[in-house]
């Protein structure tokens, strides 16, 4: 039996809700790349409860919980990196796609 290697991504924010939207645009640009990978949104007030049942192979972080950071790259196994405020803006799927499948695979 083969075992097929998904990427977990997960994205957290103050709420969920504007990673929602960030989450659809970096699937249309998984699927438009023939990529397989599960994406996420959660608040980021339950994304320690997330990483515990979830077990994402990396974890961004929109810029507006930047200052949590360092709280999530202790508790975290996964690695952890803030989305870069300009992609995140312009809900630039495919590029944050990419930084998170580079730092996944790091």
């Amino acid at each position: 039996m083969e075992e097929i290697m998904t990427k977990k991504i997960m994205l957290a924010c103050s709420a969920g809700m504007s990673t929602s939207l960030l989450v659809n645009k970096m699937k249309q640009a998984a699927e438009d790349s023939g990529t397989d990978v599960e994406i996420f949104a959660t608040a980021a007030a339950d994304a320690l409860a997330k990483l515990d049942s979830e077990h994402p192979d990396v974890l961004m972080l929109g810029p507006q919980v930047k200052y949590m950071l360092e709280e999530f790259q202790k508790s975290a196994a996964c690695p952890v990196a803030v989305i870069n405020m300009r992609d995140y803006g312009l809900m630039n799927g495919p590029k944050v796609l990419k930084d998170a499948l580079a730092l996944a695979d790091k």
